[in-house]
């Protein structure tokens, strides 16, 4: 393998400030490309850190079913829109930022008034919009982690005056790869990987190949030496006393429903797939406010996502 390398073929941004890269890997023995490529894939989506707006406190509101005069969304839609706000920090502490503005307007996360050491990737990001003269004002909690934390996971001690919000931390939203068999003038069969990779844009493409490259290092050369981190074992005795079900843990916002179904399942404290399968469909079809409409709607989401099938 004296001429392994790896080459970036293509790096661009596309929509939402997203940026996407294409690699080659080239010179591999036959079957390295799927294992290399898998190697990648998983430590692209799971083990890159990244920072997210964790809690929100905001002047007169007291949790998160509530309204505020003069706002078109009410809080739930607006703690959904600040989600999709993508953040690049240059440090993994703790920091806090404001937002304070007068209506009427269009309130934007180019609004938000962050440290120097944050910079926003999508300063376009629609948040709300003010219709009166009314005043809103926002502290928001950011903080630095990797994979994706439930509002209930808390990261800090003094959080009971915050609305906890569902983080997401990864920067490398999508990953695919493909191998192509390559022979040569002798007829000796090699193969070479395509890496396709998507960012957030709160990191580029080469700068999350070279992450996950010295991730995938520093871990072998600790086994090499026998030093296997503790966190690594804590998180292989987690996986052993995992729930059978693999999408219990996953938060409804990746079922991307309707508002109006989406609210409906936040107001009866359903939060994951975990609480939305202990509901029959009759039970569901209960819930206030809560349509024949928006039952089919949630059922054929579950079934055509994550093929679930709600009995009965």
């Amino acid at each position: 393998m004296n001429n392994f390398y790896i080459k970036c073929l293509k790096s661009e941004k596309v929509e939402s400030g997203s940026i996407y890269g294409q690699f080659v890997i080239k010179s591999l023995h036959p079957g390295q490309g799927i294992t290399i490529g898998n190697l990648f894939r998983r430590v692209l989506l799971s083990d890159l850190g990244g920072t997210a707006i964790t809690g929100v406190r905001i002047a007169g509101v007291r949790d998160e079913f509530s309204t505020i005069p003069g706002i078109r969304e009410d809080i739930l839609e607006i703690l959904l829109n600040l989600k999709g706000i993508v953040l690049k920090s240059k440090t993994n502490d703790l920091k806090f930022g404001r937002l304070k503005i007068k209506g009427p307007a269009v309130v934007t996360a180019n609004c938000i008034q962050l440290p120097s050491e944050v910079e926003i990737v999508n300063p376009n990001h629609y948040i709300a919009t003010i219709t009166t003269s009314n005043v809103l004002e926002i502290e928001f909690k950011i903080e630095s982690g990797t994979g994706y934390k439930l509002a209930g996971q808390t990261f800090c001690k003094k959080s009971q005056d915050y609305l906890q919000i569902d983080a997401i931390f990864m920067p490398v939203q999508k990953v695919d790869f493909k191998i192509e068999n390559i022979y040569d003038n002798s007829n000796d069969l090699t193969e070479r990987l395509f890496l396709d990779i998507w960012t957030n844009g709160s990191m580029s493409p080469e700068e999350a190949v070279s992450s996950a490259s010295r991730f995938i290092i520093n871990f072998f050369s600790s086994l090499l030496e026998n030093k296997l981190p503790q966190e690594t074992k804590e998180s292989e005795n987690k996986t052993l006393s995992a729930p059978k079900n693999p999408h219990t843990n996953i938060a409804i916002e990746e079922l991307h429903l309707s508002v109006r179904a989406y609210n409906c399942l936040k107001r009866a404290q359903i939060n994951t797939i975990g609480d939305l399968l202990k509901y029959s469909p009759e039970k569901l079809q209960e819930l206030k406010n809560f349509g024949r409409k928006s039952a089919d709607e949630v059922f054929t989401t579950l079934k055509n996502k994550l093929g679930i099938v709600l009995s009965n």
